[in-house]
């Protein structure tokens, strides 16, 4: 403890901000002064459970163990082994925390951080170490004169670029360099498709680690636009005249002997009978999965012909129109892309799930059908994906297996959380019905 201590104050730092992901993925956090950070860890920091069941827009949602307990206690309990200074804030590192429930000990069944962790677990039990590489994209905005927010850098046609043409004012670069320092693993980055669309690039790592790292870019760089006065939205599809940003997630498992499992030259494709499963996992699971992939109902609203953004059920070799995409790579390099997820999904979640889903592929040892060949989007020669939110949590209830090992109490509580989101939306008077009916009805 008291190395940690004097490495943070021979480097300036008098103040942790202990930060733990809440269902949506949205960084939760407390600030804890230096001197006070024993105590932190001694006993935890408190926090009523409900922040679980806590809407974007400050409701609770009724999820057993919150209201209907009385609004019971959390303690998160600071990692100090992740603790890096904040490059924008100087005076600030941050740290992640470790959830448990104070009256047994055991994590919180709500934490996804620990869901990921216990999914690993059994990945282990067969011989896996899951790798992920994740790809996210996100929007960048200005505020707009008549109030509300607009793209940044409004212009059509910069499609991959980099520079002052898309990023007049060196967004990019500024925030490449801050999420360096702070050990994100970042490598690269770019203007994606459309106006005020960023990708930046994280390097691969065993999941946890991953998954961590994802979490930290999105809060670091929402927090980083609010240093600018701009907001980072990595909402599914902000703009009706847009597309949307993804959460790709490429995915391979170090087998026992610390070699690529996925890769075996000698078999079809040049990917292992272990691949292969856990394609046809993946595949076999996609309805169910795409409940934590797509966890909003604007996340429905990305798909559609033409967008890139995947709603049939399919894999392809080095195929981008297909839902699971197998990169060219072999050897070590060799894995999937899952291409369902978009930028909103929480970042445990998606990993959890995902390896879940080839866990239960490997599992059941089945092989995947025949890839896809040529661009895709042919509802013909493919099963359809759950297109709204509702019928993505009905065919992820529905998946006994697949929530078995998710667990019951998570897997309640995420379902009770996101269909009080979809009621609320049912119940709420758009922008749109008005201009639809308003004048002539």
């Amino acid at each position: 403890m008291q190395q940690h201590i004097d490495r943070l104050s021979e480097r300036g730092v008098d103040v942790v901000r202990v930060t733990y992901p809440d269902l949506t993925g949205t960084d939760r956090a407390r600030d804890v002064l230096l001197e006070s950070l024993p105590d932190a860890v001694g006993h935890g920091l408190a926090f009523c459970r409900a922040v679980y069941h806590s809407t974007p827009r400050g409701g609770t949602a009724d999820i057993s163990g919150g209201l209907d307990a009385g609004l019971p206690d959390i303690a998160v309990v600071p990692d100090l082994a992740t603790l890096a200074p904040l490059p924008w804030e100087p005076g600030v590192a941050w740290c992640h925390g470790d959830v448990v429930d104070p009256a047994t000990g055991a994590p919180a069944p709500e934490s996804p951080r620990d869901l990921l962790r216990a999914v690993l677990a059994r990945c282990a039990e067969q011989g896996l170490r899951p790798v992920v590489g994740p790809e996210l994209e996100y929007f960048l905005c200005d505020p707009a004169p008549a109030g509300g927010w607009q793209r940044y850098a409004e212009a059509t046609g910069n499609v991959y670029t980099a520079g002052r043409r898309g990023d007049p004012d060196g967004h990019l670069t500024r925030t490449l360099r801050h999420l360096r320092d702070l050990g994100l693993g970042v490598t690269a980055g770019n203007h994606e498709f459309s106006s005020g669309q960023f990708e930046i690039n994280l390097r691969h790592s065993e999941a946890l680690d991953a998954a961590d790292r994802a979490f930290w870019f999105k809060a670091a760089v929402k927090e980083l636009a609010r240093v600018e006065g701009r907001l980072a939205t990595f909402m599914a599809k902000p703009f009706n005249d847009e597309g949307g940003s993804g959460f790709h997630l490429h995915l391979s498992c170090l087998g026992e002997d610390g070699g690529n499992a996925f890769d075996d030259p000698d078999a079809p494709y040049g990917l292992s009978a272990t691949a292969r499963h856990a394609i046809a996992g993946v595949l076999a699971h996609a309805p169910a999965l795409a409940a934590l992939a797509n966890p909003t109902v604007n996340s429905y609203k990305r798909f559609g012909p033409d967008t890139l953004a995947p709603w049939l059920i399919d894999w392809g070799l080095d195929n981008r129109s297909a839902m699971l995409r197998i990169p060219p790579e072999r050897g070590a390099g060799a894995r999937f892309e899952l291409r369902l997820g978009d930028a909103s999904a929480n970042p445990y979640l998606l990993v959890a799930g995902t390896a879940a889903a080839a866990l239960l592929g490997v599992r059941a040892g089945e092989e995947p059908p025949a890839p896809l060949v040529g661009y895709g989007y042919d509802a013909s020669k493919a099963p359809v994906l759950p297109m709204t939110l509702p019928e993505a949590l009905d065919a992820f209830e529905g998946d006994g297996e697949l929530t078995e090992l998710l667990g019951k109490d998570f897997t309640a509580a995420f379902l009770a959380y996101k269909r009080d989101e979809v009621a609320r939306f049912q119940r709420h008077v758009t922008d749109w019905e008005f201009g639809e009916y308003a004048y002539h009805l």
